[in-house]
C-alpha cells in the first residue's frame, strides 16, 4: 500500500474532510435513540404533543444534517479515491510501456491487463470505502458502548459482551480469508488469458472446428475461478448468521435485564427502547465492518499486485548521447547469442555477419530458425545474452531508445493497425506529416489504390487492427506507415506474406529504388521475394549457415537449396 499512500499525500484535504464529515454523520446518528428515548419518558408516556413534536423535529433535524454531511463525507472521498487511482493507473500504464519484450513475455499480457483494470477498481473502491467507514463503524460500535453505561451500568454489560464476541467472530473469519483473496485475482488472471486467446484467435478455432473444445477448456478454467469464489464466498457467508445469532441473544437477554431494572425503577421505557436501537446500531456497522474489511484486504492484495510490477524494472539496455551514424557499415554482427526467459536452448547461437549501409538484405530458413529473433534484436528489441551488435559503427546498446526509434523502421508479422483515420494512422510514423508525404509513403508500399478505392480516402476510418481491411491491405498500409519517417534501417519481418507475386514485386521494385538513403532487410520463406537482394542470409535452428547472394546460395548452402527446390518444384507441378 505503500504507493497509494504516495499518491493520497495529494489529495491530503480529502482525505481529512471525507471521515471528518462521515464522524459528524455518525455522532448525529448517536444522539437519534436519546432524543427517541426523550420523546417517550416526557412527551408520549405524560401525553405532553409539544415535547413529542418538539423531538420530531429534532429528529427530522438529525437526519437533515447527517444526511449532508454523508454527501460531503462521499463526494471528498469519491474525488480522492478517483484521483489516486487516475494517476497510479497512468503510472502503471507508462510503466508497461517502458518495460522490454523480456518482461512482458515473462508477465504475461493476461495478468497485465487485470491488473489495469480489476485490480485497479479494487484499489479505487478500497480507498473510497477506507475513507468513509474505517472510522465510522468503531466510532459508532464504541459510541454506542457509552451511550450504554452512560444510560444504565448494569445493562450495559450486555454490550460489552455481546461486542467481544463480535470481534472475535469478524477477526477469525477474515483472518482465514485473507491469504485466499490473492489466489482468487490469480484465478482471474488465468480466465482472462484463455478468455482473450480464444477471442483473438476465433477464426482459427473456427477454421479447426475446435469450438467444444475450446468452450470445455474455458468451462473448466471458468469452474476452477467459480467453484474457488464460492468456497470464499461461503466462508464469508457465516459472518451474518453467527454475528445475528450474538446480537438476537445480546438482544434477548437486554430486553430481559431492561424489563427487570424498569420494574425496580431503575431504568425508564425510552431508555430501554434507546438500549435497543444502540444494539441495532452496533450489529449495522459491525457488518459494514467486517464488508469493509474483506474490501480493504482485496484492495491490499491488489495493491501489492500493481506494486509488484512497477517494482519489474526493464532490462533493456540504452544509452543517453546521440551518436553518429557516418560509418558505412549498417551491421556488424560478431558471436550473437540470445535465449528466450525460461528457453532451454538458444534461439540464435553464435551469429556472424556484415552489412554495409545501402543493402538491401534478404533473410530467410525455414519455420522457427531465427528469422524475426534476428530482426528483433537488430531493432534492439531485447538484449543479446552474448557476442557484439555494432550498429553504424558503434554498440547498439550505446543509442538512445529515441535515437533507435528514429533510425529503425521495423514491419512485424504481425500487422497492427488502429482504430481511426488512415491518416491519424500514418502519422504515427511522421506526427507532421502532409497529405503530399503521406500519399507518396501509400506510393512506396503499393497501397496508394487501396487507400483510394475506399470512402473518404484519407479520412477513411480504419476499425482496431483494421479488420474492415484484407491481410494485404493492412500489410501494404504497415509498411507504409514505416516509410513515412524515412529510417536509416526499414526492417520488413516477413510483412508481405499475404500479398500476391505481381504486388510484392512491384514492392520490391520500389523498395530498391530507396537502398541508396536506407538499408533494408526482407524477411521472407519465398524465394522470389528474396532472391534479387545484394545479400542474402540463411538461418537454420538458430545458426547462420549460409551468407552471399543467391547464385552464391544455390552453389554453397544445402538448406537454400532444399527451399528453392521445394518452391520451384511446386511451381512447375
Amino acid at each position: 500500500m505503500k504507493i497509494v499512500f504516495t499518491y493520497l499525500k495529494d489529495y491530503a484535504k480529502e482525505s481529512i474532510l471525507a471521515p471528518t464529515f462521515k464522524m459528524l454523520e455518525a455522532f448525529f446518528d448517536l444522539l437519534v435513540p436519546l432524543m427517541v428515548a426523550r420523546c417517550i419518558n416526557q412527551g408520549i408516556q405524560t401525553g405532553n404533543w409539544t415535547i413529542i413534536w418538539k423531538y420530531v423535529l429534532l429528529l427530522i433535524m438529525l437526519a437533515l444534517v447527517g444526511m449532508a454531511c454523508s454527501f460531503t463525507a462521499q463526494f471528498f472521498a469519491a474525488k480522492a479515491a478517483v484521483g489516486v487511482t487516475t494517476k497510479l493507473r497512468q503510472r502503471l500504464f507508462d510503466h508497461i510501456q517502458s518495460l522490454s519484450f523480456k518482461e512482458l513475455d515473462t508477465l504475461g499480457v493476461d495478468t497485465l491487463i487485470t491488473r489495469m483494470t480489476s485490480d485497479m477498481n479494487q484499489v479505487q473502491n478500497g480507498i473510497n470505502m477506507t475513507l468513509r467507514l474505517l472510522l465510522r463503524s468503531p466510532f459508532i460500535v464504541f459510541g454506542s458502548l457509552l451511550m450504554a453505561f452512560f444510560i444504565n451500568q448494569k445493562v450495559s454489560i450486555v454490550f460489552l459482551v455481546a461486542i467481544v464476541l463480535l470481534t472475535i467472530v469478524v477477526v477469525g473469519i477474515m483472518a482465514f480469508c485473507i491469504p485466499l483473496f490473492k489466489k482468487v485475482q490469480s484465478r482471474l488472471d488465468a480466465l482472462l488469458g484463455i478468455t482473450r486467446d480464444q477471442i483473438t484467435g476465433v477464426r482459427v478455432i473456427r477454421a479447426f472446428c475446435k469450438e467444444e473444445d475450446e468452450v470445455q477448456e474455458f468451462d473448466s478454467v471458468n469452474q476452477d475461478y467459480t467453484s474457488f469464489n464460492e468456497f470464499l464466498g461461503k466462508i464469508n457467508a457465516l459472518m451474518n448468521p453467527l454475528t445475528y445469532i450474538i446480537i438476537n441473544v445480546a438482544t434477548i437477554v437486554l430486553i430481559q435485564v431492561g424489563a427487570v431494572q424498569v420494574q425496580l425503577g431503575n431504568l425508564l421505557q425510552g431508555d430501554v427502547v434507546a438500549l435497543y436501537n444502540y444494539m441495532a446500531q452496533i450489529i449495522i456497522e459491525l457488518v459494514k465492518l467486517a464488508s469493509l474489511i474483506v474490501t480493504i484486504n482485496k484492495s491490499i492484495a491488489c495493491s501489492q499486485r500493481i506494486e509488484t510490477i512497477l517494482a519489474q524494472k526493464g532490462s533493456l539496455r540504452y544509452g543517453r548521447d546521440v551518436l553518429d551514424t557516418k560509418c558505412n557499415l549498417a551491421y556488424e554482427c560478431k558471436d550473437l547469442t540470445f535465449t528466450y526467459p525460461g528457453a532451454s536452448s538458444p534461439a540464435l547461437e553464435d551469429v556472424n555477419f556484415t552489412i554495409e549501409k545501402g543493402t538491401v538484405v534478404g533473410v530467410t530458413g525455414g519455420t522457427g530458425s531465427g528469422k524475426s529473433t534476428l530482426m528483433q534484436l537488430l531493432a534492439h528489441y531485447y538484449d543479446m545474452d552474448s557476442g557484439s551488435l555494432n550498429l553504424f559503427g558503434h554498440p547498439i546498446e550505446k543509442y538512445s531508445q529515441a535515437q533507435l526509434n528514429d533510425q529503425i523502421g521495423f514491419v512485424s508479422q504481425n500487422v497492427v493497425l488502429f482504430h481511426g483515420s488512415i491518416r491519424d494512422n500514418m502519422k504515427w510514423g511522421k506526427e507532421d506529416a502532409s497529405d503530399q508525404e503521406i500519399w507518396q509513403a501509400l506510393e512506396l508500399a503499393q497501397a496508394r489504390d487501396v487507400v483510394e478505392g475506399k470512402l473518404g480516402q484519407l479520412d477513411f476510418v480504419l476499425e482496431q487492427n483494421g479488420k474492415n481491411l484484407s491481410g494485404g491491405q493492412r500489410q501494404r498500409l504497415t509498411i507504409a506507415r514505416a516509410l513515412m519517417k524515412q529510417p536509416d534501417i526499414l526492417i520488413l519481418d516477413d510483412s508481405a506474406s499475404a500479398l500476391d507475386f505481381a504486388t510484392d514485386a512491384r514492392l520490391r521494385q520500389a523498395l530498391r529504388s530507396l537502398s541508396k538513403m536506407m538499408t533494408i532487410f526482407i524477411v521472407s520463406q519465398r524465394i522470389s521475394s528474396i532472391s534479387q537482394a545484394q545479400t542474402i542470409l540463411v538461418l537454420d535452428d538458430g545458426k547462420l549457415v549460409g551468407q552471399g547472394n543467391h547464385a552464391q546460395l544455390l552453389e554453397s548452402c544445402s538448406v537454400y537449396q532444399e527451399i528453392y527446390a521445394s518452391q520451384y518444384a511446386k511451381e512447375e507441378c
